[in-house]
């Protein structure tokens, strides 16, 4: 198995990126194509004493598509871009996977554009993994559709309950829509056309409307909404998590003695709850949809975080994520709602 990473993504490439593709191949026995600036990713390699490493190929890109940057405009003018170059290793079959650190809407484009569609699916989405009270609660879409229509919340739910079935590794994850209320009636006209839809699926298991407070309690498994609810969702999460570990820290430092003597007690405990809300530790988001295995990075992204985005890329692979998918969307015969909706 082979994964290609965009090595010039993200805030901090290529070193944090080359270097987690590093510690990934040592470590899962994953080859990998380390795709950019040559010369820069070369330098890295030496300076970790990895340049020897066989698990590890560079494949030249002479572009970058920054930040800033329109996503569909710069993809179609640099074609010679990192990500559009990784990504056509696995169009092409030289690699499996693709793991993008950086822009977003870069990675999403380049995705659509290189790899296509699975057949009935007609927005891909990003699927986030969220800590919750039991593991781990699966939110989609978290970004990459803002505008969506029924149909795409019941692709979503049928993508979410796959990817928590077969990496997460639940038999039989429950799949909630998010809502303002319980009841089926609740709701704007997307929730309420949506509802009916789920109900009907054969393949997933449809637990009902969920409100945002479900999310953390781990009520279901998959919870689906539309991309920018789900983006609000994941930021507001990610400012909350860093604001109470901050809280914590501080509020211990300005108390006397006894309080920095008993934190020292429960320093493991501390510990264990940072690393549960740390997003490296998940890796990266799964674009699921697209016609291959991506996963999208945070473009905050250090070595960590790079290191088991590899890691369940090369997950995706291995469990066929994107063939139970397309198996799920023949049955369920998804294209059938295009017309409805």
């Amino acid at each position: 198995m082979k994964i290609a990473v965009d090595a010039m993504g993200g805030d901090y490439a290529p070193e944090e990126v080359v270097l987690g593709a590093i510690e990934a191949a040592e470590t899962y026995n994953l080859d990998v194509a380390l795709v950019g600036d040559e010369k820069r990713i070369q330098e890295v390699l030496r300076k970790y004493g990895a340049q020897e490493n066989t698990r590890l190929t560079v494949v030249h890109a002479s572009q970058v598509i920054e930040m800033g940057e329109h996503p569909a405009q710069a993809i179609r003018k640099k074609r010679d871009a990192s990500i559009v170059v990784a990504t056509r290793l696995v169009k092409e079959g030289c690699c499996d996977a693709v793991v993008a650190p950086g822009s977003t809407g870069a990675a999403v484009t380049a995705a659509l554009l290189g790899l296509g569609r699975i057949k009935g699916i007609e927005r891909p989405c990003i699927a986030t993994p969220i800590p919750s009270k039991k593991g781990i609660t699966v939110l989609l879409d978290s970004g990459a559709n803002s505008n969506s229509k029924p149909q795409h919340l019941v692709e979503g739910a049928i993508m979410g309950f796959h990817y928590a079935k077969y990496i997460l590794g639940i038999e039989k994850p429950t799949v909630g829509l998010l809502n303002i209320g319980e009841e089926a009636s609740k709701g704007n006209e997307l929730s309420q056309a949506t509802y009916p839809l789920l109900e009907k699926l054969k393949t997933i298991s449809f637990y009902g409307n969920v409100e945002g407070r479900d999310i953390p309690q781990g009520t279901v498994d998959v919870v689906v909404c539309d991309g920018f609810v789900g983006n609000v969702i994941l930021k507001f999460g990610e400012g909350m998590a860093m604001f109470i570990i901050r809280l914590v820290k501080d509020t211990i430092k300005q108390s006397g003695f006894i309080a920095k003597l008993g934190a020292l007690a429960i320093y493991p405990a501390l510990k264990s709850l940072k690393k549960r809300l740390d997003f490296t530790e998940y890796g990266g988001a799964p674009l699921l949809g697209v016609d291959g295995s991506f996963i999208i990075c945070h473009g905050s992204s250090k070595a960590k975080a790079i290191k088991n985005a590899i890691r369940v890329a090369g997950e995706l692979v291995q469990q066929d994520v994107v063939g139970h998918i397309r198996k799920s969307i023949e049955e369920e015969e998804v294209e059938q709602y295009d017309s409805e909706s």
